[in-house]
């Protein structure tokens, strides 16, 4: 699989997209996920930079949560915020990363992302709550590169 566009069906995607719009029910934190064909670079340095070409340090809380993946590296990262990275513990996003890579090694990419986001939503919701008149800061799309 060499094209990014083909990663994922129309079908997948908005199953993705439909998670990101679940998971965020219940959190004032904002989900995005971005997938690409490869990366020359560190994949965490490459999330990195992503995360903030997405703007998605300017959250009011500083608690977004990009879930990165290199498609033909076979390499993904979640990366999170200064806003989740000053509350959480350092082993925070481990459990959620372990789900996700079981799903991805049965080939399951689509239920991979979901379990990754919908778990990113359940962490999120501990230290940053749905709260009233909460926006949705950032799209729920996923972002291709």
């Amino acid at each position: 699989m060499s094209k990014v566009e083909d990663f994922l069906t129309q079908e997948e995607e908005e199953a993705v997209v439909a998670a990101i719009c679940a998971a965020e029910k219940e959190t004032s934190g904002e989900i995005r996920v971005h997938i690409e064909r490869t990366t020359s670079k560190n994949p965490f340095d490459r999330a990195t930079e992503v995360f903030h070409d997405l703007g998605m340090d300017a959250t009011e809380l500083k608690n977004g949560v990009l879930i990165y993946l290199a498609v033909d590296d076979h390499q993904f990262v979640i990366c999170g915020d200064k806003g989740i990275n000053d509350v959480v513990p350092n082993d925070f996003w481990d459990c959620t990363k372990d789900a996700m890579a079981a799903q991805f090694r049965a080939g399951n990419f689509k239920q991979g992302l979901i379990d990754g986001v919908l778990r990113a939503g359940d962490q999120l919701k501990k230290y940053f709550p749905y709260q009233d008149g909460d926006t949705n800061e950032l799209s729920n799309e996923i972002s291709k590169g």
